[in-house]
């Protein structure tokens, strides 16, 4: 049919990621949204669905990629830059999570893996999984959903696909030590060395965004220099992660609780780029 000459631009979500780490709760989110949602499309079968929507009418789409595409994802970069080079705008989302996470969600539901096949055991499944979806997540935004609750997941997600194409974003997230670091991370900065408010007993039940905790912690040289050295760190290469096509940039900062240092060096890092980028801020202990 001739539909090249009346096909209009889209918007087109693609969303991948392991199994069980939330992509059935983006794909919600996105239909509330205005989205036409199609889930589990085979990666061949990508141009010719949006060339045929988009002549339908259809302006805004999602589509669930998985590793149930084999090895035919290979051929999903070629896809993406063909259909941005068309004029559309084109966005990957990787949801990922620790396998803890996905065995015990996989528990709960009963529910079989869709790569455990003959004598291949859940873990195993995981890590082929992994394997097969490596290339999307290296070139996507990307989110850890371990332990998130699904409301978090779904304003997370709406932050992300709410950036202007072609603007790189820059993502700062506070997390805990304890709870092991966060898989979308591209860049770690531990500030377990910075005074703790936490021994602070009026101080303790609040977090890094309450007023007492930053008052406490302004007092500090110490914070200041880790806040000025990160930030000093992140304007010297920023400019080479985005001529590397990136679509945002994870800067993930730790302490020990991800209650006090790390969210008060996060807010603060975010009020210093918030004028000149694109910035997001995540808690992922104040999140729970």
């Amino acid at each position: 049919m001739g539909s090249n000459t009346s096909q209009r631009s889209m918007q087109l979500v693609i969303i991948s990621g392991l199994s069980g780490s939330g992509k059935s709760v983006a794909l919600n989110m996105l239909e509330d949204s205005g989205y036409y949602c199609i889930d589990n499309l085979p990666v061949r079968l990508l141009p010719q669905t949006v060339e045929q929507l988009s002549a339908e009418g259809t302006d805004k789409l999602a589509v669930a990629i998985d590793a149930r595409s084999g090895e035919s994802l290979n051929l999903l970069p070629e896809f993406t830059a063909s259909l941005r080079q068309t004029g559309n705008d084109v966005r990957l989302l990787f949801l990922d999570s620790r396998n803890d996470t996905l065995l015990r969600r996989f528990a709960e539901t009963r529910r079989r893996h869709p790569l455990a096949l003959g004598n291949l055991t859940l873990e195993e499944s995981l890590a082929r999984e992994r394997e097969l979806l490596g290339p999307i997540a290296e070139s996507a935004a990307r989110i850890d959903t371990s332990d998130l609750h699904p409301a978090t997941l779904r304003n997370w997600i709406k932050d992300t696909v709410g950036i202007q194409p072609g603007q790189l974003a820059l993502v700062f997230e506070s997390f805990a030590f304890k709870h092991g670091l966060p898989l979308d991370a591209d860049l770690v900065f531990d500030v377990r060395v910075l005074p703790n408010p936490y021994y602070d007993p009026r101080l303790r039940p609040q977090s890094g965004r309450d007023a007492e905790v930053a008052a406490f912690l302004d007092k500090s040289p110490a914070a200041a220099r880790m806040v000025g050295d990160i930030g000093g760190f992140i304007d010297s290469w920023l400019p080479g992660f985005a001529r590397d096509n990136r679509s945002g940039l994870t800067v993930a900062i730790g302490c020990t609780g991800g209650q006090h240092r790390s969210v008060y060096v996060v807010e603060r890092l975010a009020e210093r780029f918030t004028t000149n980028h694109r910035v997001l801020i995540r808690h992922r202990q104040l999140a729970q």
